[in-house]
């Protein structure tokens, strides 16, 4: 059964200033451990539905429940407080401006990357592009577009996005729109453009809620990851390492073609509420079958938001600080490594 919660919106102080939380626990007998996962219902985050639906994370003694959290820091200071173990999410501000803090918590594999079509394009109102108002990125200038976090991956995303189309982040007005919200914020005009996640992407296409203005910015960056708490790596290594054998499992059930498989569309559709056959037709993300992360990523995305004015701290942090590699080096010993159907 799928369970989701939603932490209320709490000062970090609170989260972190040693008040009871609960801890994972084994029930009695052979029961799995259960373990809390940050998540959000979008296509990225598919290899954690495959991984729970095809029994995946259960094989390595682990249910896995996914709640929800408010965006930005709030992530960090969960794990770091020990209301959940893991996480996926972006590789944002937040996540540098917790580890310059030393909250508890690393990045242990990467999640996801975009390829050329991407899966968060930068999409307009259907009817602005029909009415010429807005045919091209630069016809952005001086408008409205947004991110769902401010500070986030996205934020990366837009920049690029604008600066293909000739264009930098100081002639557009940067607002935070939640993606579910974003069809009906460009109809109602309180943005011109915005970045949508897969599959509401194609779901609002097929709505004609939306024209997809620019598609082709990025190209192999990694820009999400799975984190784990302090306590989980520590307190629960096995399930740790259990965990990512079954998210490169996932991983590996995604490449190619994988998102246009009749159960996998199913699987994704009874996470997301996209119909199945939409999911079949969006614009797959790519996730990394051999958990390899790209160190180089994570230093331009810390460089981007150094530039941004979004860092907390004076010096770059290093990739030790905030990864730790060993999960998937154990995962790989015993999953071994893939090699793509010929």
């Amino acid at each position: 059964m799928i369970t989701r919660r939603t932490f209320m919106s709490l000062p970090l102080g609170l989260l972190t200033s040693g008040l009871a939380a609960p801890r994972p626990v084994r029930a009695q007998g052979r029961a799995p451990l259960h373990i809390r996962v940050v998540s959000t219902p979008v296509l990225i985050f598919a290899p954690l539905f495959v991984a729970i639906e095809r029994g995946y994370l259960r094989r390595e003694g682990i249910d896995a429940e996914l709640i929800s959290a408010p965006g930005g820091a709030s992530v960090f200071a969960v794990l770091a407080s020990g209301r959940a173990e893991a996480a996926v999410g972006g590789l944002g501000a937040a996540l540098f401006n917790a580890a310059s803090r030393g909250l508890d918590f690393k990045v242990v594999g990467p999640a996801h990357a975009e390829k050329p079509p991407v899966s968060t394009p930068l999409v307009i109102a259907r009817s602005a592009f029909e009415n010429n108002q807005i045919r091209a990125v630069k016809d952005l200038r001086g408008k409205k577009v947004s991110v769902n976090v401010i500070g986030s991956a996205t934020e990366f995303w837009v920049s690029a996005a604008l600066l293909k189309g000739g264009l930098t982040m100081s002639d557009v007005q940067l607002v935070e729109v939640n993606f579910p919200d974003v069809p009906a914020a460009l109809a109602n005009g309180a943005i011109a453009g915005g970045m949508l996640g897969e599959p509401l992407t194609t779901l609002a296409e097929d709505r004609g809620q939306i024209v997809r203005l620019s598609q082709d910015f990025i190209n192999g960056m990694q820009v999400t990851a799975v984190y784990f708490s302090g306590a989980f790596m520590r307190g629960h290594p096995q399930e740790a390492v259990g965990f990512m054998k079954a998210w490169l499992r996932a991983c590996r059930d995604l490449y190619g073609g994988g998102y246009r498989r009749d159960d996998i569309a199913r699987i994704v559709e009874k996470y997301t509420g996209v119909p199945a056959d939409v999911v079949k037709r969006a614009r797959a993300p790519f996730h990394e079958p051999n958990g390899a992360m790209n160190f180089n990523d994570f230093t331009r995305l810390q460089e981007f938001f150094r530039n941004r004015g979004e860092l907390t701290y004076d010096h770059p942090l290093p990739p030790s600080a905030y990864i730790d590699t060993s999960f998937v080096t154990q995962a790989l010993r015993a999953v071994g490594p893939f090699v793509p159907p010929q």
